[in-house]
């Protein structure tokens, strides 16, 4: 029986691939398949199977050491092959990005990136992404006989994980080990930041007059337990580090609560907020296009309006 293959680098967004897969691939008539790789394979297999894996390919090859693109391809293109895999989702993060073309090239398979939305039509699955800048959505279909998406992180909802565990299979891949090899690893400046995974993100724009004048951002953020993101200006102006940008050229977010503190709107910051669960904006422009995409709206200067959030959220 075909399968449904899915693979991340990040757990998280693992489980999600497995436990959307399980829906599409009861509908297809197919298996859903997972592939767990490197030295934590084994906690990670467990956790994939309670989230509706059959079966868990799981390797810690030695090759693997470092999870290197190039060997993750060569390893994912023989699970997938063995599984009999008609389709390959992996996670749209830094790593799988490349992954995702190494692989379809290896398979001779059509390949669809940065997907952040699939859904079933006609027997085929469907592909939504972002194109011209984020100005439209298109919605894709690969017709060759196997298909690779490379899915964003938080496309799909998860619910709590099932009793049970999938099949572990234990395939003998043979690796041969990348041809890069790590000299040194060093720790980013900055502080680390991570808005893929923020639940509430508060969004600065070109509304702040001065970057001495983001203090009150940051008390904000706090006294809401946000995340702090920016749009490209503050980042070409150096106030903020570039792991802070929200939007076509940075983060793609989906946080539950999402606020904008000054930006006009355009879709090149858009782009990366569309899909958050509640948008709320504040602009002193009653015209700006961020209101278009808000749920709620604040008409009014932002040094006069997060002050009073932030007594009313530390209220709470």
């Amino acid at each position: 029986m075909a399968d449904i293959l899915v693979y991340s680098d990040s757990l998280n967004t693992a489980k999600e691939l497995a436990f959307k897969g399980k829906e599409f691939a009861a509908a297809l008539g197919m298996g859903i398949s997972a592939a767990a790789l490197g030295a934590d394979a084994d906690e990670t297999a467990a956790q994939l199977g309670a989230f509706g894996a059959d079966r868990v390919f799981v390797s810690k090859d030695a090759a693997l050491e470092g999870l290197q693109t190039d060997v993750v391809s060569d390893a994912l293109a023989k699970i997938a092959k063995e599984a009999d895999a008609t389709y390959v989702m992996v996670g749209s993060t830094r790593r799988g990005k490349e992954l995702a073309g190494r692989l379809a090239q290896k398979l001779g398979a059509g390949a669809v990136t940065d997907v952040n939305s699939v859904e079933l039509e006609d027997g085929k699955l469907v592909a939504a992404r972002f194109k011209f800048g984020g100005a439209t959505v298109a919605r894709e279909t690969v017709d060759t006989d196997i298909k690779v998406f490379a899915v964003m992180p938080k496309a799909f909802e998860i619910e709590d994980p099932v009793a049970g565990a999938g099949t572990v299979v234990t395939p003998d891949l043979s690796l041969t080990p990348s041809a890069v090899k790590l000299v040194e690893t060093k720790p980013k400046e900055g502080a680390a930041v991570n808005l893929d995974a923020a639940d509430r993100l508060v969004c600065i724009g070109r509304g702040l007059g001065a970057k001495d004048d983001l203090t009150i951002v940051e008390a904000f953020c706090t006294a809401l337990g946000g995340e702090l993101g920016c749009t490209k200006s503050l980042c070409d102006w150096e106030w903020l580090a570039e792991n802070r940008l929200v939007g076509l050229s940075g983060a793609k977010t989906k946080p539950s609560l999402y606020i904008s503190l000054g930006i006009s709107g355009q879709v090149q910051h858009t782009v990366g907020i569309s899909s958050s669960k509640v948008i709320v904006a504040v602009n002193k422009d009653d015209k700006a296009l961020i209101f278009n995409h808000a749920d709620y709206g604040i008409v009014g200067d932002i040094y006069d309006v997060i002050p009073v959030l932030t007594e009313a959220v530390k209220g709470k």
